[in-house]
């Protein structure tokens, strides 16, 4: 039952604080808010060091809890459910990262939402959001894996709107909610395939019998692999169902900051990785996931550049990233996506968190308010400049340059890829460069337009926002120096061994593009308007899909059941008004028709 206690004690606190939060002092929620994830992430580490001890490989372990869903048939045996847990080297770097980093920031949460009024109930939604990330990570079927993937996208929707005050944090928070389904919807339609074509929805006996039984290219294989995409593409916010994530961003700092780092966008990353031999069957799912993630990197590069917003630029970068992970994972390159999507954990919520640290003592995020902010503590300017160097790639000194430096090269060699997904990494690259750069200089270089100071004197700083600074700043420099099981039984670094074999003026060439784009980013400042990017958007789905809405309210299928009821009514007053009740009525029609019947013999 080890496994089952990781979502355990984040799903306890979150009950417990849903349930009577309010009768508990601050400081008893602050304690259960994160004792909840913090033990789920020491019973992580524990399972983990447990396994390495017992096996020089890491064995992949099942734990059952119970059936879930029993099928009596002897056509289908396999297709009783249970809910069950399931470990191996990808759910293993998963729960490190979910439950680690989102410690970190349950950390930070109690200082930055300490004098908000909802402080219990944040911290019970937060921990239902981990719970939920968790089942999904460790689900051994398809199905639990829903039930978790359905459920993040809904604990998300509560705290993108958690200070619902305002009107746009719930529109922010429904678009999320609303854009996510979409995918949502094609990732059922993949379960149903899944299942209708092997009567199971076992991940691993799923996979077999897919392997086994489909040949590559087929188009079952394809579709279904298709469905699953569309499911990641919509929780990754990858194009053409990205408009959510930037407005997400109304949702406080620490929620921005478990969303891009450590959960919800990140699933889809692990749902590809996790379901990676269906993909393998269909070269088509393939190549449309690396051209949406090349497409998306590209498009969220050039759109950080027009941002004006601390947070939006941010995430726009964390879609932009996440474009890195799917060209990884469109060219087959896993281990490489799972690198990066740790790295990218690490230094993108410490750049989060940095900027909750200013919106906490400044309440401003617009660049235009604030700026010159160079006498900022220590560590909130290194926190920046450690983020910001991890995000650019800065050579030799960053995990994110071991990482991404890896995707390009695994994808210059994968027939998938190949130069021309290089050069589309490469110059993303330098986006990324010039974006990271302009964001530095006009928070801590450049005087702003309309600088506005707090009427109040500025908050201070203490231990539960430097604490979860420091360590995240340790590990975004140093990550890929540590033992992580899920790569393999060596260093992140180690692993990098076969991608050395590609040439080496790669790495040179896209160093060079990204201290060009840095050079280039450093001349830029506020864009003059910020540009609308989601206005198409409205223009091509959501005003015909409101006029369509408009027309279908008056229920045309009703009318047509009206009108056909009105015809008969019509008929029956027509026959009720032959029926007068008068002798000389009926002799006089009777006459009629016999003179008709007569004429018409005649003239014919």
């Amino acid at each position: 039952m080890q496994l089952a206690l990781i979502p355990a004690f984040p799903l306890f606190a979150s009950v417990a604080l849903a349930c009577a939060g309010g009768k508990f002092s601050q400081k008893t929620v602050s304690v259960l808010g994160v004792l909840g994830i913090g033990l789920s992430f020491a019973v992580s580490l524990s399972t983990l060091i447990g396994f390495r001890q017992e096996a020089i490989e890491f064995q992949a372990y099942r734990e059952v809890l119970w059936t879930w869903i029993p099928f009596y048939s002897s056509e289908i045996d396999s297709a009783t459910i249970q809910m069950a847990f399931y470990l191996d080297s990808l759910s293993a770097i998963m729960l490190m990262v979910v439950t680690f980093i989102s410690t970190l920031i349950a950390i930070f949460s109690l200082a930055f939402m300490e004098e908000d009024a909802d402080f219990a109930w944040f911290f019970a939604c937060m921990n239902l959001f981990v719970t939920l990330m968790l089942v999904l990570v460790l689900a051994d079927n398809l199905l639990v894996l829903f039930l978790g993937w359905e459920g993040i996208g809904l604990t998300s929707y509560l705290l993108i709107g958690f200070w619902r005050q305002e009107s746009a944090n719930g529109l922010a928070a429904m678009k999320a909610f609303i854009t996510t389904r979409i995918g949502d919807v094609c990732l059922l339609f993949g379960l149903f395939f899944l299942f209708a074509s092997f009567g199971t929805l076992n991940i691993a006996e799923t996979l077999d019998l897919a392997s086994a039984n489909w040949p590559v290219n087929s188009k079952l294989a394809t579709l279904t692999a298709l469905c699953f995409l569309a499911g990641a593409v919509g929780k990754s916010a990858q194009v053409p169902l990205q408009a959510w994530l930037a407005d997400a961003m109304r949702g406080p700092t620490p929620v921005s900051a478990l969303i891009h780092a450590a959960t919800l966008v990140t699933a889809g990353v692990y749902l590809i990785a996790r379901m990676g031999p269906l993909f393998a069957l269909a070269p088509i799912a393939q190549v449309t996931t690396l051209l949406l993630g090349a497409g998306t990197l590209l498009f969220a590069g050039i759109a950080a550049l027009w941002q004006n917003d601390i947070k939006r630029v941010l995430a726009y970068s964390t879609m932009s990233q996440l474009g890195y992970l799917f060209l990884a994972l469109g060219a087959g390159a896993y281990s490489a996506a799972i690198f990066h999507l740790v790295t990218h954990a690490c230094f993108k919520a410490l750049l989060f968190l940095a900027a909750g640290v200013i919106g906490y003592r400044y309440h401003e995020y617009h660049l235009s308010k604030i700026g010159g902010l160079s006498q900022e503590p220590r560590i909130v300017q290194s926190s920046f400049l450690i983020g910001l160097a991890c995000l650019t790639a800065i050579p030799f000194v960053t995990s994110g340059f071991y990482s991404k430096e890896m995707i390009l090269a695994e994808v210059y060699a994968s027939p998938l890829g190949g130069k021309l997904a290089w050069c589309l990494g490469a110059f993303g690259a330098m986006l990324t460069g010039a974006y990271a750069s302009r964001l530095y200089c006009l928070i801590f270089v450049r005087e702003p337009e309309t600088k506005t100071w707090p009427s109040k004197p500025l908050k201070q700083l203490d231990w539960r926002m430097t604490l979860p600074l420091s360590l995240l700043s340790l590990l975004a420099l140093g990550v890929g120096f540590f033992p992580i099981a899920s790569i393999a039984q060596k260093s992140v670094l180690e692993s990098l061994l076969p991608a050395k074999q590609a040439p080496i003026w790669l790495a040179i060439a896209t160093s060079c593009l990204g201290i060009l784009g840095i050079f280039m980013g450093t001349k830029l400042g506020l864009a003059p308007v910020e540009r609308n990017l989601n206005a198409w958007y409205e223009s091509f789905f959501t005003k015909p899909y409101q006029y369509l809405a408009h027309f279908l309210q008056a229920d045309p299928i009703r009318a047509a059941y009206r009108f056909i009821a009105l015809l008969c009514g019509l008929l029956q007053s027509f026959a009720n008004a032959l029926q007068t009740g008068h002798i000389h009525h009926y002799l006089s029609a009777l006459i009629l028709a016999i003179l008709a019947i007569l004429a018409f013999v005649v003239l014919t």
